[in-house]
């Protein structure tokens, strides 16, 4: 796992076929048709607030299996989450009303970074270093394809209408896996490539049409939109603000929360429709981060899970996951 370490050291260090048929494969119907972790949330959103303490007695902090060194994060369309291991590549499930979980998908040793589960129980797994791409079944624990892409570093992954889309953090592209194959997307346009850890988390625009990159690199860090026909990017204005240790992405309306992981700190903008423009709303911080890295939501709170990348991991390290409120 030394190509595994390098890599990851180097993140501390900075912080850390087919195109699609048109703008409507992304558009309109997606916030609809992806039931993975923005519906998951939207869904329960509504009534937890309808119900107002539904999830007061859940816990806001529990614990993952010591050393199990968590990156990705995702809860579908029941309360529970997943979290992939950078150690040995395995996927934990984890209840959101009790915190107890266990291990639903057996690791090959290769880590396992983003995750997404769409409504069916597939799980989307970006391999990091292994440059490889899983799909998994969560109800079973097979691993039903793997993919090698050929790149270096896939990080992050969001569900669209028919494909899954994937960073790679140390090239300029984007992985589009549909049925069952893969496709390279080069990044055109404002992307730059910086010569370390560049594209992290990823997202889609409120509108559905476009996809949102974050560049740790271009700028001073930020986001980028980028259109899935062309892979030709175009620089968000967020008016000033930067995203240098941007790590996972979370769209809920138009409200996009940004992790920065070294800061300790969730960034919220307010988005336009198309996504070419972010206003600051606010900051969220915790005493009880620790370097997280990922978010995902589940009636009123945000769920992330502490990496814990300025420590040294070991077999025994804890490692854990918290709960705040959205905003």
């Amino acid at each position: 796992m030394a190509d595994a370490e390098r890599s990851f050291a180097r993140r501390t260090l900075l912080t850390s076929t087919a195109a699609l048929t048109g703008a409507a494969l992304l558009g309109g119907t997606a916030r609809a048709a992806d039931a993975g972790q923005t519906s998951g949330a939207a869904q329960a959103s509504g009534t937890a607030r309808a119900a107002g303490t539904r999830h007061a007695p859940w816990p806001a902090r529990f614990l993952l299996p010591d050393g199990f060194q968590p990156e990705g994060i995702t809860i579908g369309s029941r309360p529970y989450a997943y979290f992939g291991s950078l150690a040995d590549g395995d996927v934990y499930r984890a209840s959101l009303a009790t915190g107890r979980g266990s291990v639903v998908v057996k690791g090959s040793g290769r880590p396992t970074v983003g995750l997404k589960i769409d409504r069916h129980g597939t799980l989307f797994l970006a391999g990091g270093d292994s440059a490889e791409i899983r799909v998994a079944d969560a109800r079973t624990g097979a691993t039903e394809q793997v993919h090698a892409t050929g790149g270096t570093f896939v990080n992050d992954v969001v569900l669209t209408p028919g494909a899954a889309w994937f960073t790679d953090s140390f090239k300029p592209v984007l992985y589009r896996l549909a049925k069952g194959a893969v496709e390279t997307v080069p990044l055109t346009g404002d992307w730059q490539q910086g010569p370390d850890f560049t594209a992290n988390g990823i997202e889609r625009t409120p509108d559905g049409r476009a996809l949102l990159v974050v560049n740790a690199f271009a700028n001073g860090g930020g986001l980028m939109r980028v259109d899935p026909r062309t892979g030709a990017a175009r620089a968000v204005d967020l008016g000033g603000a930067k995203l240098p240790n941007g790590d996972g992405l979370l769209l809920l309306g138009r409200i996009l929360y940004a992790v920065q992981q070294q800061q300790n700190a969730i960034d919220v903008f307010r988005l336009n429709d198309s996504g070419t423009r972010g206003t600051v709303v606010t900051r969220i911080t915790d005493p009880r981060f620790r370097i997280p890295t990922t978010v995902a939501a589940w009636g009123s709170r945000l769920y992330l899970p502490n990496a814990r990348f300025d420590t040294e991991p070991t077999p025994t390290t804890e490692y854990d996951v918290v709960a705040v409120d959205q905003v």
